[in-house]
């Protein structure tokens, strides 16, 4: 994984992380929670990544 997709992992994950530490006090559902965990720490930032690296132009091999 490259530098940038490493930074939005990271980002993510801390983003994951924080924003299920709020829904405890939101909702007494664990699946919920567990769904944004996953979701926003696992989830989006993989397809953030795999749609960047789909974008890029391949390089000639030599």
């Amino acid at each position: 994984m490259n530098e940038k997709g490493t930074q939005t992992m990271t980002m993510f994950m801390g983003l994951g992380i924080f924003i299920w530490y709020v829904s405890l006090g939101v909702t007494a559902n664990p699946v919920v929670r567990l769904a944004i965990l996953i979701g926003v720490g696992v989830v989006v930032p993989l397809l953030i990544n795999e749609s960047r690296t789909k974008l890029q132009p391949v390089a000639d091999q030599q």
